[in-house]
């Protein structure tokens, strides 16, 4: 890592200081591009996402035997997307700025399995390692019916190996739940942001939770190292894994043909926003590639973040990437937005998104717990406090004449835009945590 002279770096990017003072922020990216340009960055392409598509398809059946609750959606894991104009309403109101598109959620707060966006990636790469290990012992075929894997036969297969991950809670969730479904010995590395609950469920279901004082930083490098001591260990890792953000590119072909299903257009007259809560960036980077390569320059991405961890708007607008932590800046990385607190960005994800994103913002914890509570009483929505992490962008993007009118955005296509807030957790939050989270509120 580079040892960094902050007073220099302030000086040369004047935004840092306002990090530094925890002030919440609205950047727009001046290098952002085309998907023509930006395309060839990210390493990865529609093929890769129409793999990724598949793979997901032949593991239907085996999802739909080993979680009842998939069923409904023949084993495809997927939310909805719901339109909050009372919320839209409110917020009009509260921010003072009115928004004159259309304003939807997008519930992967209520994704089977783990409840969380982390369904989509952590989910995707268990299942990608089982089969890469049962096709090459020779028990399984891709044209297969890929529901003999719920079998004591293959749990004892699997359970000859292990899969280790760090984790500030959500991805845990998602792939402890998986691989210990499946057979593996799994151990979850949990910094000290985790959710007590989250340890707990991750127990009952035979997980192995191992606890650190420390940031995600700390149980990410514990992870790796356990498993480089053991040959059959898998190493999930979250900053650097191509598996896991191809497994959450796929939601923007999701995401098309529900707007298809809601006869929702998407075109230069009709620009869709897209506001996604960011730690590490996986999750919001693999999402954002699949949305470029459904809309194409249509669609618009914006990053979330808290004040005390935004470590991809820090990355991406020094330049730095993973070279830089917030925690270099004096910032203590300390929020309620469990699955946002990560000090320091994926290196690859900013390097390979940093074109194709249109701005980053930051907001203050009490804002999210506040605009929790306000999407509880308006919607009957309950969220985790970092999935309120999106919630103010509509807001900050409308509220910037100058950066419409560079990308060629009048009042006519703002009043026709979509404004899609990607809720990316707390559909499976106790009802007593729910219950703290909504007395935080001020509202």
């Amino acid at each position: 890592m580079k040892n960094i002279d902050i007073q220099q770096l302030v000086t040369q990017f004047p935004l840092v200081q306002r990090l530094i003072d925890l002030e919440p922020v609205t950047w727009f990216n001046p290098n952002a591009t085309s998907l023509a340009v930006g395309l060839p960055y990210v390493g990865l392409d529609q093929h890769d996402v129409t793999d990724a598509s598949a793979r997901l398809a032949r593991f239907a059946p085996y999802l739909c035997e080993a979680f009842p609750e998939t069923r409904a959606m023949q084993g495809i894991l997927e939310s909805e997307i719901a339109a909050i104009p009372a919320m839209q309403a409110t917020l009009n109101e509260r921010y003072g700025v009115e928004v004159t598109g259309r304003l939807l959620l997008k519930k992967d707060s209520h994704l089977p399995i783990s409840g969380s966006i982390k369904a989509r990636g952590g989910i995707y790469e268990v299942l990608t390692h089982a089969e890469q290990l049962a096709i090459k012992a020779g028990l399984l075929r891709e044209e297969d019916d890929y529901s003999k894997l719920f079998t004591d036969e293959f749990r004892q297969f699997f359970g000859q190996y292990s899969i280790a991950v760090g984790s500030t809670g959500n991805l845990g969730m998602s792939i402890g739940i998986m691989s210990a479904k499946l057979g593996f010995t799994v151990t979850v590395h949990m910094s000290a942001d985790a959710r007590e609950w989250k340890k707990r469920k991750l127990r009952e279901h035979g997980v192995i939770v191992v606890e650190y004082a420390e940031d995600y930083g700390v149980a990410v490098e514990q992870g790796r190292k356990e498993a480089e001591r053991d040959p059959n260990c898998f190493f999930i890792d979250d900053e650097n894994s191509r598996t896991l953000f191809l497994g959450y590119s796929v939601a923007g072909e999701r995401v098309k043909k529900q707007f298809d299903e809601m006869g929702i257009k998407v075109d230069a007259e009709h620009p869709l926003f897209v506001y996604l809560p960011c730690g590490v960036g996986g999750g919001p980077g693999g999402v954002a590639f699949g949305l470029k390569l459904a809309f194409g320059d249509n669609v618009h991405c914006f990053f979330a973040e808290p004040t005390h961890s935004p470590c991809m708007l820090l990355g991406v607008h020094t330049g730095l990437h993973d070279e830089i932590a917030v925690q270099d800046l004096g910032i203590d990385n300390l929020t309620a937005a469990d699955g946002l607190a990560v000090g320091r960005a994926s290196g690859f994800v900013g390097r390979a998104m940093e074109r194709l994103l249109d701005g980053f913002f930051t907001l203050s914890d009490q804002e999210m717990y506040d605009l929790l509570g306000l999407l509880a009483r308006e919607e009957q929505i309950r969220l985790e406090p970092s999935a309120l992490a999106g919630m103010p962008g509509p807001w900050r993007v409308t509220a910037d004449r100058a950066w419409q009118a560079a990308q060629g955005l009048d009042e006519t296509a703002m009043a026709r835009a979509t404004h899609l807030v990607w809720a990316t957790g707390g559909g499976m939050v106790p009802a007593a945590e729910m219950e703290k989270y909504l007395a935080t509120a001020n509202i």
